[in-house]
């Protein structure tokens, strides 16, 4: 067995799987912690690199498209140190990092192992059931449903159409983006009606805007993830397309994503939604006007 511990975590590869476990130090962020231990099968691997720096290197493997709903979900936007298929290594242990490195590479070649995308996914995800805790609401997922539970700092539009809960079956796809610390992100469940009604995210139903604590906030891509692993896989809608040097692929937008055939009757059910809430006074005229606004335009 290959194997290189450092306090960032361990890399361990049997000849067929490539166990990745997270370090224990405070250094290393939230969400790895959390995301646990990955185990990459062989199959999924497209190559690995370990790259030397003055005072420490790092061990980088890239995974086939299509291969990870971990990569798909965050579409290569997870933040280096949270990223799981990354390992800081210190200069004393660089010979250790380019022998695993070596060992990986060596059964790719006699394994015969294809660099084109997967046609299904290889890792499965975070198990479920799974509940994160963002700025703005609690976010869960079953399995089956998506349950959205609304902040007390969450926008009233949104608190006042109560909680969301979303079939996993009316589900496109999600789109995530993290919160920086210098601009907001998001996660947008886009479902077959809504495909089309891009609001922005402090105010869509459908969406959590990502506006406070960014070590809190990254764990969303823990739910991002899960749901996306319960999708149907990116190649059979033909949206994978070539990662970047990492692997990871660009997003999909919902502007990219046709509009069901019956979108003209989803319209009208959220024009008839954001009167009520104009008549009943949760919506100010101008709030009213530009809700409103935003909605046709997305039509």
């Amino acid at each position: 067995m290959a194997e290189i511990i450092q306090r960032d975590g361990t890399w361990a590869f049997d000849g067929t799987t490539v166990r990745i476990t997270p370090g224990l130090h405070r250094s290393v962020p939230l969400f790895r912690q959390t995301y646990g231990e990955v185990a990459v099968p062989l199959e999924a691997v497209a190559g690995v690199a370990f790259e030397p720096e003055r005072k420490r290197g790092r061990l980088r493997m890239r995974l086939r498209e299509g291969a990870d709903p971990l990569l798909h979900a965050t579409g290569g936007r997870l933040p280096d140190p949270a990223d799981p298929y990354r390992l800081i290594v210190d200069v004393d242990r660089a010979g250790v990092a380019e022998y695993v490195a070596e060992e990986i590479r060596h059964a790719l070649l006699l394994d015969q192992i294809p660099k084109e995308p997967t046609k299904t996914y290889l890792l499965p995800g975070p198990p479920v059931p799974v509940s994160v805790r963002s700025s703005d609401g609690t976010v869960s997922f079953d399995g089956t449903q998506v349950r959205i539970d609304w902040a007390d700092t969450s926008d009233r539009v949104k608190r006042a159409t109560g909680p969301r809960i979303i079939d996993v079956g009316d589900l496109v796809q999600v789109e995530w983006l993290p919160n920086s610390g210098y601009e907001d992100g998001f996660m947008r469940f886009v479902t077959r009606e809504a495909s089309f009604s891009k609001l922005p995210p402090e105010k869509d139903p459908y969406a959590l805007d990502l506006w406070g604590s960014t070590r809190r906030d990254l764990l969303t891509a823990l739910v991002a993830t899960a749901v996306t692993a319960r999708l149907p896989h990116p190649s059979t809608r033909g949206d994978l397309a070539h990662g970047d040097e990492r692997g990871h692929r660009p997003r999909l937008t919902a502007a990219a994503v046709a509009p069901p055939a019956d979108h003209h009757d989803a319209l009208l059910r959220r024009l008839r939604e954001l009167g009520e809430l104009h008549r009943d006074g949760v919506l100010t005229d101008e709030e009213f006007a530009m809700t409103k606004a935003a909605v046709l335009r997305g039509f």
